[in-house]
């Protein structure tokens, strides 16, 4: 888990999970903890202190994953009995494998562990305990994949002790089995109703993000132990098939039912409400799937990948341009952490023989990845603004994994290409700069502010997320070589002007919201421009590439203003503010949503107006304007080579001339929007002229 100055993605997952019995009040806390900055975890307890962190540079050729920052995360504790909660073997093997939640830095250099919530030194407990479900089901995850690439006995014994710890905190009898308990503490007490409180409360009595993070667990242990343990297998596949009981009757019976948010249809069966709490639960039931788990396994995975598949959405030029959205209740909202709905959607399309599935990672992969890298990388927050510009190494591995994913026949060589450029993100192609993984200590620091500094702290979460990132490096050598090309020289990409900031006439006025959160969305900046009739919002514009125009609306049901927007004496279209549905199950009446305008916007635009009608006292409420480029680029240099990835958002072929350092001809390679090689080439010039196809990207390497 990253702690501390970052935004918890726990705290986030607890309050996404309000969701059963869903619309519940769940948004307003939900935008508090996107909004504000993580208020820390509180007193800490001191135990083992890590070592000094080693100066000992690697070689380029040593394997990127060292597991000794995690293995020290690593304790084993003795539970007392505790009703509802048993594991395998317990009577014989009475210690159980659990992960410290949190790592600060110490006064040695190295690290000491801490808990989540304010630590009581009297009764050496946490608010909310020392280990987690979440952070413990994912280790898991490390270690089985580590043993399974590389045959380490130690990887396989730590898989083991964590599965058992993890089955643990499954709920195995009563109203809530199969559902599991959150927190531990550390004497390996059960602590159900954490404080700050998270929902579900207690944390067994729903379907959660930890429920899904447990499927993905034992799905993947199930098929690593099934030869060589078959017995352990057996109990993990027991286990599974418990959860799918707890998700059966939590989520999967409303299957074929259908929430209407805003007018737009949306899966009514997905986990805690969302895509990408479903797609870590996909990982596992795939795994499992293929090595001969269960037909309700099956039918659960073929049901939970529809309902992920739903969520897609947009194009090239429209929100969300090619992603699949994280959060049912929401069209305006998308985040890099727990991204992995392209990884999910490729192993179920292979394991269930469902190419659409596969169709739909590959736009979210090769359409919306390349706009997404040139206009920012993993944000915790597009909402759809960049409402939260801190990255974590969740939403980096999250996205780097689902490319490897997505490399299935033709894409292979696109998913790399962007792959290496996406994995540079651990080794400085980042906001900050710096390297985010030292592949001499294993640690992973826990994130990046919106202002480019770092957290050095190392929880688990953030620890696991890097070594899943370094294990799907070390398996694909021709990505990680590209990785390691993580110095950004250039990015030219989506830029956004706050309308409440531009010069407002004609009764436009700057309004300050009592909160930015919409319930559903968050507004930039310090709120919105209302525009009464005959009001007029003058943009000045950064002097740039020819562009599509995107303002970002608070549509509402039934408004009669209608905006026009010019740019000189060309008109680029018109946004009807009513324009949405009904606002149905949506946690707030209408959306935030960016509205592609028909026309663009010509090279060297600097003024951009918008001029409303509308009557019965109707507003247009204007959060800003996006420019997306119709060709942006990301350029990275370093480690004797440099890398462009160029992004189309064009109807058209277009062309463009990329700068690259460094001697000897530039490969050139165009890529379709489903990441279908176009064309290849060389060149042996400084500055390379590139193609870009419509809605494609094109990859530079010299």
């Amino acid at each position: 888990m990253t702690s501390t100055d970052m935004t918890s993605t726990k705290a986030r997952n607890g309050q996404r999970s309000t969701l059963a019995p869903w619309l519940a009040g769940s948004a307003a806390v939900l935008a508090a903890v996107l909004v504000a900055a993580s208020g820390g975890v509180g007193s800490a307890q001191a135990a083992t202190p890590a070592p000094p962190a080693p100066s000992v540079a690697r070689s380029a050729t040593a394997p990127l994953t060292n597991l000794a920052h995690l293995d020290w995360l690593g304790a084993r504790v003795t539970p007392p009995s505790q009703p509802g909660h048993t594991t395998y073997r317990l009577g014989d093997e009475p210690q159980i494998g659990t992960l410290w939640t949190y790592a600060e830095p110490d006064s040695t250099g190295g690290f000491r562990h801490v808990g989540g919530g304010s630590y009581d030194p009297a009764t050496n407990t946490y608010g909310q305990g020392a280990f987690n479900a979440d952070d413990m089901s994912r280790a898991a995850v490390v270690y089985l994949r580590h043993w399974q690439a590389t045959g380490s006995a130690s990887s396989r014994a730590s898989a083991y002790e964590l599965l058992r710890g993890l089955t643990y905190l499954q709920t195995s009898a009563g109203a809530n089995a199969g559902n599991v308990v959150l927190w531990m503490q550390p004497d390996g007490t059960l602590n159900p109703s954490p404080q700050p409180k998270e929902l579900p409360d207690p944390s067994d009595s729903d379907a959660s993000y930890w429920l899904a993070r447990t499927i993905w667990a034992l799905g993947e242990g199930y098929a690593a132990f099934r030869t060589s343990d078959p017995t352990f297998a057996s109990f993990l596949g027991q286990r599974l098939e418990l959860a799918l009981s707890a998700l059966d009757r939590e989520c999967l019976a409303r299957y074929g039912q259908y929430l209407t948010i805003d007018g737009h249809p949306a899966p009514a069966w997905l986990i805690a409400g969302g895509a990408d709490a479903s797609a870590e639960a996909v990982l596992g039931l795939s795994a499992y799937v293929a090595a001969s788990g269960s037909p309700a396994a099956r039918t659960a995975l073929t049901r939970l990948s529809e309902g992920i598949a739903d969520l897609s959405g947009g194009s090239a030029r429209t929100w969300p341009f090619g992603a699949v959205r994280p959060w049912s209740l929401s069209l305006s909202m998308w985040h890099a952490w727990a991204s992995q709905m392209p990884a999910a959607l490729a192993r179920a399309s292979s394991v269930l023989g469902d190419q659409h599935l596969a169709d739909v990672a590959a736009t979210d992969s090769f359409t919306f990845d390349p706009w997404l890298l040139t206009s920012g990388g993993p944000d915790n927050g597009r909402m759809p603004t960049r409402g939260d510009t801190s990255q974590i190494a969740y939403g980096a591995d999250s996205r780097l994994e689902s490319l490897i994913a997505t490399a299935q026949g033709a894409r292979q060589q696109a998913a790399h290409r962007l792959a290496g450029i996406v994995g540079a993100w651990f080794f400085g192609a980042n906001p900050a700069g710096v390297a985010m993984y030292d592949p001499a200590t294993g640690v992973t620091y826990d994130g990046i502010s919106g202002n480019g500094s770092v957290n050095h702290n190392s929880g688990a979460e953030s620890t696991i997320h890097g070594l899943l990132a370094m294990l799907a490096l070390d398996a694909h050598p021709d990505v990680a070589a590209l990785a390691r090309t993580a110095t950004i020289r250039q990015r030219i990409g989506t830029t956004t002007i706050e309308a409440e900031q531009a010069t407002l006439g004609g009764g436009a006025r700057a309004v300050v919201p009592p909160s930015l959160w919409t319930g559903e969305a968050l507004y930039s900046g310090t709120g919105y421009a209302a525009g009464p009739d005959g009001s007029r919002v003058s943009f000045a514009v950064p002097a740039g590439r020819a562009s599509l125009v995107l303002p970002v609306f608070d549509l509402q049901p039934g408004s009669s203003a209608v905006t026009t927007f010019t740019a000189g004496d060309r008109a680029l279209g018109q946004v009807r503010s009513g324009d949405i549905g009904p606002q149905g199950d949506s946690p707030a009446p209408g959306a935030l949503l960016p509205v592609t305008l028909p026309g663009t916007i010509p090279a060297g635009t600097t003024q951009l107006s918008a001029s409303t009608v509308a009557s019965g006292g109707d507003e247009a409420r204007l959060d800003a304007i996006m420019l997306v480029p119709l060709v942006s680029q990301l350029v990275l240099g370093g480690d004797g080579h440099a890398t462009a990835v160029v992004s189309s958002r064009s109807h058209t072929v277009e062309h463009a001339q990329v700068r690259l350092a460094g001697s000897g001809a530039a490969l050139i390679e165009t890529y379709d929007g489903s990441g279908r090689l176009v064309s290849s080439s060389s060149s042996p010039a400084q500055t390379v002229p590139v193609t870009v196809p419509p809605g494609g990207f094109t990859y530079v390497r010299r």
